[in-house]
């Protein structure tokens, strides 16, 4: 169990500074700033490529939403979900800490700005209101998890399933940037809550609560639809 739970750590240590790094240090830097898709494409490659580094070590989560869904789904025993989700809560909140220390070395930098926080209302990048956020959420992490219990299925190609949840989280990260700034994800959401503060926290249980309805109903329904019996 200690190995499976420091390969978590370690992923969602990079999930975070992966994909909140690049938002906060590059997505707008002068001239040549990655910008929205540089940061979704971020997200996904920190995925894709902790999928192939410890995917045979702990599953690869990196995200308690996963967790909880892939135990909704059959694939992963209840007594190990709260170990789980500790390990990547702890791993998103030093990756925030890392990218802290370094985006405070910048003159000017705030990080009560937002620093890559998720948020609804007038702290969404659209301003997009709470039940748009609540909805997004949900339904995007319901399909984050039907990707991954699909393209893990022993049914499914084999070896593609790291290239595919990739990819997925990316395109999650194309539609609802605008909306949240893209959660779908618990531990990385709390991560630089924490150090944003203030309204960062106040709206963080929605990227609690939503994330894990639709990664649970994700879970569920493509346990049906795999089923052999169905």
């Amino acid at each position: 169990m200690t190995r499976r739970l420091g390969a978590e750590f370690f992923g969602t240590f990079w999930l975070v500074l992966g994909g909140c790094g690049s938002a906060v240090l590059a997505a707008a830097f002068p001239e040549v700033g990655i910008g929205l898709l540089g940061v979704a494409l971020a997200f996904g490659l920190t995925v894709l490529t902790m999928a192939f580094a410890i995917g045979h070590i702990s599953g690869c989560h990196l995200n308690p939403a996963v967790t909880f869904g892939l135990v909704a789904g059959g694939r992963f025993p209840a007594k190990d979900l709260i170990p789980y989700v500790i390990a990547q809560v702890i791993g998103g909140i030093a990756a925030a800490f890392v990218l802290y220390v370094i985006a405070s070395g910048a003159a000017g930098f705030d990080v009560a700005s937002g620093f890559a926080s998720n948020g609804y209302g007038e702290h969404s990048p659209g301003g997009y209101s709470l039940v748009s956020a609540l909805v997004c959420e949900i339904v995007m992490t319901f399909m984050f998890l039907f990707v991954i219990m699909g393209s893990t299925d022993e049914k499914a190609p084999e070896g593609f399933a790291p290239i595919a949840i990739g990819l997925c989280l990316t395109l999650i990260h194309l539609i609802s940037i605008p909306v949240t700034n893209t959660s779908v994800n618990p531990a990385r959401s709390t991560g630089v809550a924490l150090f944003a503060g203030g309204w960062a926290i106040q709206q963080l249980w929605l990227f609690w609560v939503a994330p894990i309805v639709g990664g649970v109903l994700g879970g569920i329904v493509y346990r049906i639809l795999g089923s052999s019996k169905a």
